[in-house]
C-alpha cells in the first residue's frame, strides 16, 4: 500500500510529463515542424480503449467469459468500411471545415441548427455518465492502492485535485484556441503517450500474471478447468447470440461516431493516406490490449478475490501477490486510460455545446450577445462545468452500476447518430426531416428503455412502471416494449435503432426538402464521392465593379463579434491575400462569392458550420446589381446541371432569408415552369393519341363506306340484269 501523498505525487509527475510533451509538440508546430506521422495518428485512435477496457472488461469476463470480445470484434469489422465511411468524412471535413460530429450531421442536412442542437444533446446526455465513470474509476483505484478497504469511494481532495488537473490540461492543450479545426499537436502527442502507457501497463501486468502466477497459457487453462471456472472460456451462456450481435453493432458504430473517436479520426486527420497505417496498427493494438483479460480474471478468481470488485482485479491481483510496484503501474495505466478519454470528450463536448446550444441562444437575445466575443472563455467555463459536473454525478451514482453497464448505455446513445450519418453519406434522398425524426424517436426510446429502468433501480421512479407499464399499459413496459422479452441492452438497441431507421426513411420519403437543402446535399455527396476538397480560388470572368474596401469592413465587423478585433482583421486580410485581391480596389461578383464562401469557412472553424451559415445570411448584404448578377450566374449553373440532376418541385414552405430570396424565387419559378412544360407535353401527347385514334376511326369508316358502296353497286347491277334475262 502507498500513502495518498505518494500516489498524488506520482500523478502530478506523470501529468507534468504529459504537459512537457504537449508543450514540446506545440513549440515544434509553431516552428513549422509539426508531427504528421501516420503512426502517431493510428496510435491516437487508441483513445477508444478507456477504463472500460483496462478495468471493466475483466469484470465483464468474470461474468460472461469471452463475450467481452464482442465490443472489439465490431470495432475491427468497421476497419473494412473505413475507406467508405471515415475517408468520406475526412473529405467532408476538409471541404466544409467540420468541427465535430454534430457539425457533420447538421451540414449534411441543410446546416440545420435544430439538428445540430439535437445531436449535441444526445452526445452530452449520453456521454456525461461515461465521463463520470472514468472519474469514478480513477478515484476508486486511488482508494484501492492507498487504503486497505475500499468498499466506498473516497471523495476527498485527491479526487478534486485530479479533476482540476484534467480541467487545466484540457484547457491548455485542447481549448487554447477558438478554432477547433486547427490540429492540436501537443494534445495528440500527449494522447499518444497515454495510449502507449496504458498498453505497456496492461502487457506488463498480463505477462507477469500469465508467466509468474500461472506457468504459461497451458497451465492457466488447466487451473481454470480444475477450479471450475470454465465459464471464463465460454461464449456468454444464455442469450449469447443476441448479446454478441448487440456488442458488435454498438462497437462498429462507436469506433467511428463517438465524439472522441470522430475527433481523433476525422478532425485531427492530416491526410486520408494515414488511414492505411491505422488499418493495421489499430487491430494490432486491439489484440494486444485485450490479450490478457482472461488470465487476470482467472487469477483474481483463483486467489479468492471478491467478484463484486472484479472490475479492479488489475490492481488487486498484484497486491495479493505482494507486488505493490506493479499495482502502482496498473494505477498509472488506468489513469492514462481515463484521462485520455476525459480530455478529448470534454473538449469536443464543450465545442458542441458552445456552438450549437449557447451560441444560438446568444444570437436571439440582445443582452447575451456580448458572449460571442468571449466564446473561447465560455468554452473554458464549459470544460470546468462538464468535468466538475461529471465528478458530482459520479459521487451521486457511485456503487450503482458496474463499469460495463454504464459504458453500454453511452454506446447506445451514440448509436442514435448512426442512421443519419452512415445512411446520409450514401443516400441522396435522406433529408433533414427524416434525420431529425429518426434521432428524436431513437433517443426517446433510449431514455425509456435504459434510463427509466436505471431510475427505478435507484428508487427514483416507482417499480410499478416496469411491472405494469405507464397508466397500466403493459405493452409499453420499458423492459418489455410491445411484449418483446430480451436482455435489457439488446432490447434497447433493437427498438431504438429500428424506430430510428424507420422514422428516418419515412421522414425522408414523405418530406420534400426545399431547393437550398437539395443543393447542399448534392454538394455534400459530390464531395464524398470525389474524395477531394474544393479549391480555394476559382477563375473569374466578369467585370470588376464591386468596391473591395466596404466588403472587407463588412466582413471584419462580422468576425469581430466572435473572434475579437485582432483575429478578425488578420482573418480578413488572409482571405484577401489567398484570393489575390488584396491590392485591388474593385473585384468581380465571382470573387465576391468566393470571398464570402471563405469567410464562412473561417467562421465555421470557430462557431460551427450551421451557426456560421446563419451568421453569413443574416449579416451579409448585396446591392441590386450584385444580386442580379448572382442570379444570372446561378441560373446559368442550374441550366448546365439540369441534364445531370433533376429535382422534385419545390413544395417547402419554410421562410427564405433575404440575402438569397431572389435566387430562391428564380429557382422556384424555373422549377414551376419546367413542371408546366412537362404537364403540357403530357397533354399534347394525350391529344395526339386521341387524334390518332380519331384518324383511325375515320379511316375505318371510309373503308367500310367504300365496301358498302361497292356491295350496293354490285347488288344494283344484279337487279338490273334479272328483268333482261326474263325477257
Amino acid at each position: 500500500m502507498f500513502s495518498p501523498l505518494s500516489v498524488i505525487l506520482v500523478v502530478v509527475v506523470y501529468i507534468a510529463f504529459l504537459f512537457g510533451l504537449a508543450q514540446w509538440g506545440e513549440q515544434r508546430t509553431r516552428r513549422g515542424q509539426p508531427f504528421n506521422s501516420a503512426t502517431l495518428y493510428a496510435l491516437s485512435m487508441g483513445v477508444y480503449f478507456t477504463t472500460w477496457t483496462f478495468y471493466g472488461s475483466i469484470g465483464f469476463a468474470t461474468q460472461s467469459g469471452l463475450l467481452y470480445l464482442g465490443i472489439y470484434v465490431g470495432a475491427l469489422l468497421s476497419i473494412f468500411f473505413w475507406q467508405m465511411t471515415l475517408r468520406r468524412m475526412i473529405a467532408v471535413k476538409e471541404t466544409f471545415r467540420i468541427t465535430s460530429i454534430a457539425d457533420l450531421i447538421s451540414t449534411r442536412y441543410r446546416r440545420s441548427q435544430r439538428i445540430a442542437a439535437l445531436v449535441t444533446l444526445i452526445a452530452f446526455l449520453g456521454l456525461l455518465p461515461y465521463i463520470s465513470l472514468q472519474l469514478e474509476a480513477v478515484v476508486r483505484s486511488f482508494r484501492l492502492i492507498t487504503i486497505e478497504e475500499a468498499d466506498g469511494i473516497h471523495w476527498s481532495s485527491s479526487g478534486l485535485l485530479i479533476t482540476l488537473m484534467m480541467v487545466v490540461f484540457t484547457i491548455l492543450f485542447g481549448v487554447r484556441r477558438l478554432d477547433p479545426t486547427e490540429r492540436h499537436q501537443g494534445m495528440i502527442l500527449a494522447l499518444v503517450a497515454e495510449c502507449v502507457v496504458k498498453l505497456v501497463a496492461f502487457l506488463v501486468l498480463g505477462g507477469f500474471i500469465t508467466w509468474y502466477f500461472f506457468d504459461g497459457p497451458v497451465d492457466m487453462y488447466q487451473q481454470i478447468q480444475t477450479n471450475g471456472y470454465q465459464h471464463l472460456l465460454g461464449l456468454g451462456g444464455e442469450d449469447a447470440g443476441i448479446q454478441w450481435m448487440t456488442l458488435i453493432v454498438l462497437s462498429f458504430v462507436g469506433v467511428q461516431l463517438l465524439p472522441r473517436q470522430f475527433h481523433v479520426a476525422v478532425v485531427e486527420n492530416v491526410s486520408p493516406r494515414h488511414l492505411g497505417r491505422a488499418r493495421w496498427i489499430f487491430p494490432l493494438y486491439t489484440a494486444l490490449i485485450t490479450a490478457f483479460v482472461i488470465p487476470v480474471a482467472a487469477a483474481g478468481m483463483i486467489l479468492g478475490l471478491p467478484e463484486a470488485r472484479a472490475d479492479y482485479f488489475m490492481l488487486m491481483v498484484p497486491q495479493a501477490l505482494g507486488q505493490p510496484l506493479l499495482a502502482l503501474l496498473a494505477f498509472v495505466g488506468g489513469f492514462s486510460a481515463a484521462s485520455g478519454m476525459v480530455i478529448i470528450t470534454t473538449m469536443t463536448l464543450s465545442t458542441m455545446v458552445s456552438n450549437h446550444l449557447l451560441l444560438p441562444v446568444c444570437e436571439k437575445f440582445d443582452n447575451l450577445r456580448w458572449m460571442r466575443t468571449w466564446l473561447l472563455q465560455v468554452r473554458w467555463v464549459l470544460v470546468a462545468l462538464i468535468l466538475f459536473g461529471s465528478f458530482g454525478l459520479a459521487r451521486l451514482l457511485s456503487d450503482t452500476h458496474m463499469l460495463v453497464a454504464v459504458g453500454l448505455i453511452s454506446f447506445v446513445a451514440a448509436l442514435q447518430l448512426a442512421p443519419a450519418t452512415l445512411i446520409g453519406l450514401f443516400w441522396s434522398r435522406g433529408n433533414s426531416m427524416g434525420a431529425f425524426l429518426g434521432m428524436l424517436v431513437g433517443f426517446a426510446l433510449w431514455g425509456w428503455t435504459l434510463i427509466i429502468p436505471a431510475w427505478v433501480e435507484e428508487g427514483w421512479v416507482s417499480a410499478s412502471l416496469l411491472n405494469n407499464g405507464p397508466f397500466g399499459i403493459e405493452w409499453l413496459r420499458p423492459e418489455m416494449l410491445f411484449g418483446l422479452d430480451l436482455p435489457q441492452v439488446p432490447h434497447a438497441v433493437f427498438w431504438s435503432l429500428l424506430a430510428n431507421i424507420l422514422f428516418y426513411l419515412l421522414g425522408s420519403w414523405f418530406y420534400h426538402p426545399q431547393k437550398h437543402e437539395r443543393t447542399l446535399t448534392t454538394e455534400f455527396l459530390y464531395t464524398t464521392r470525389a474524395l477531394r476538397t474544393q479549391e480555394k480560388t476559382r477563375p473569374t470572368g466578369l467585370n470588376a465593379y464591386i468596391e473591395l474596401a466596404p466588403k472587407l469592413v463588412e466582413a471584419e465587423q462580422l468576425l469581430k463579434r466572435y473572434l475579437g478585433e485582432e483575429k478578425a482583421q488578420h482573418s480578413v486580410n488572409r482571405i484577401a491575400e489567398d484570393l489575390q485581391v488584396y491590392d485591388k480596389s474593385h473585384i468581380s461578383v465571382v470573387e465576391l462569392m468566393e470571398f464570402h464562401r471563405m469567410l464562412e469557412q473561417v467562421l465555421a472553424g470557430s462557431i460551427g458550420a450551421a451557426s456560421a451559415h446563419t451568421a453569413i445570411e443574416e449579416s451579409i448584404r448585396y446591392t441590386d446589381r450584385e444580386r442580379s448578377d448572382l442570379t444570372a450566374i446561378y441560373s446559368h449553373i442550374v441550366n448546365e446541371l439540369q441534364g445531370s440532376y433533376r429535382f422534385h418541385p419545390d413544395k417547402a414552405h419554410e421562410p427564405q432569408n433575404h440575402s438569397f430570396e431572389a435566387l430562391d424565387d428564380l429557382q422556384n419559378q424555373l422549377e414551376r415552369l419546367q413542371l408546366k412544360v412537362d404537364q403540357q407535353k403530357n397533354q399534347i401527347e394525350q391529344l395526339e393519341t386521341r387524334l390518332e385514334q380519331r384518324y383511325q376511326e375515320i379511316f375505318d369508316y371510309r373503308v367500310e363506306a367504300q365496301r358498302l358502296r361497292h356491295e350496293n353497286e354490285t347488288l344494283r347491277q344484279q337487279l338490273l340484269q334479272e328483268p333482261q334475262q326474263e325477257g
